[in-house]
């Protein structure tokens, strides 16, 4: 009989110093002494990617990407070896892979790839031999035999995608908190933690500015139905599962996303700046129209490259913003409500977009935290006192 295969992946703050590797390397042979398959996958340690970045930057303002992604590929390398070296000193033969050495296939999009292929053959082997594979997140090979990097947050995706192509259990994100929250608790201090949270809502929730998972790693867990469980390194607990393809809550959680602007133009170049923001890649989070004027909202870091384009062809308006969205089912229908509820308290909604899943309010950045705490009461810590009340008297 085959044992369970499970894929594990450990962020940078998890793998930052010998001393938390070797809590990694417990999780790991707890896994392993479960009678699991295990293949890991980890970050670079935490700062390495910046201080390798700094390093590139001090040598050319714009380096040669595939020569950055030669050099950012470093940092992971750095954590799997070291991992590995604990693993088998510990007694658990182990060993590690970069993503060339594990087949990892991407496009040649360096620096953002895409993972188009894994050859799972090698890591098979390993399993096979009764080691434990551990696989440099973040990164793969193209067509052409250059290293490619995956972007921000790619180890969750290389995590996912292993754990896709295996045929894993379940994918299991060690982090440095401990499940996904109703909303970030540094805001929110009542925030709970979701025991299980559906796909759908994930997405949403990642999209729109949840930083506990990286966006394609939730899309492809969701296509390719991967459970995944959020977890921490640093305590044992259950976490936050990801499974299900319907969500069943009203709202399940509020997702902020600050250092945004809403620019503001006449309708007539409206096509030209939805033209170029496209060839440049950038995201329009919102657009609405009224009076003739088009408002957008973008990143903050996204308006410095369009404003090169195309300020000294039209007049550009620009403010500071920041967005809040509530994700669930029924959140679209909340539209009213909340805004009366935020203008009862002196907060001025000053764009709403809503679509199946969710209710993005675009708000004054000093405004956004208060905001979260009136609608996260409304719609989420009010709603789970009368559900628990309810359940109370059904069984007494």
């Amino acid at each position: 009989m085959n044992k369970p295969l499970i894929v594990q992946k450990f962020g940078g703050t998890s793998v930052g110093s010998i001393e938390r590797i070797h809590v990694v390397a417990e999780h790991i042979i707890k896994a392993k002494e479960n009678g699991n398959q295990v293949v890991v996958v980890v970050s670079a340690m935490s700062g390495e990617t910046n201080r390798l970045l700094d390093l590139a930057y001090q040598i050319d303002k714009v380096p040669a990407a595939r020569e950055l992604d030669v050099l950012l590929s470093a940092g992971e390398q750095v954590s799997m070896a070291l991992l590995a070296m604990t693993l088998n000193k510990l007694g658990y033969p182990s060993r590690s892979l970069t993503g060339a050495q594990a087949n990892i296939i991407t496009d040649a999009q360096h620096n953002d790839a895409t993972i188009q292929h894994i050859d799972t053959q090698v890591i098979r082997e390993i399993l096979a031999a009764d080691e434990i594979a551990i696989v440099a997140g973040f990164q793969g090979i193209n067509e052409f035999g250059d290293i490619t990097t995956l972007g921000r947050g790619g180890s969750d995706t290389s995590a996912v995608t292993l754990a896709g192509a295996l045929q894993a259990e379940e994918c299991q994100i060690y982090t440095d908190v401990d499940g996904i929250y109703t909303c970030d608790p540094r805001v929110v201090t009542c925030a709970v933690k979701l025991p299980v949270i559906d796909f759908p809502s994930m997405e949403e929730m990642a999209r729109k500015g949840a930083k506990v998972l990286h966006l394609p790693s939730v899309q492809y867990a969701w296509k390719h139905n991967v459970p995944l469980r959020v977890l921490s390194t640093f305590n044992t607990n259950e976490g936050s599962l990801v499974k299900g393809h319907k969500s069943h809550q009203s709202v399940c959680g509020l997702a902020i996303q600050r250092d945004m602007y809403l620019i503001e133009f006449e309708a007539e170049h409206r096509q030209k700046l939805i033209d170029q923001c496209h060839m440049l890649g950038i995201t329009i989070w919102s657009e609405s129209e009224q009076n003739n004027v088009i408002t957008v909202v973008i990143k903050q870091d996204a308006f410095a490259k369009l404003s090169l384009v195309v300020s000294d062809e039209f007049p550009i308006q620009r403010s500071k913003v920041s967005l809040l969205t509530a994700v669930g089912s029924g959140a679209p229908d909340l539209q009213q409500h909340a805004c009366h509820s935020l203008r009862d308290e002196g907060i001025e909604v000053v764009d709403i977009t809503l679509t199946s899943q969710s209710m993005m309010l675009v708000l004054l950045p000093e405004c956004v935290d208060k905001a979260a705490n009136i609608l996260h009461d409304a719609y989420i810590t009010i709603k789970n006192a009368l559900d628990y009340q309810h359940e109370h008297l059904l069984f007494n």
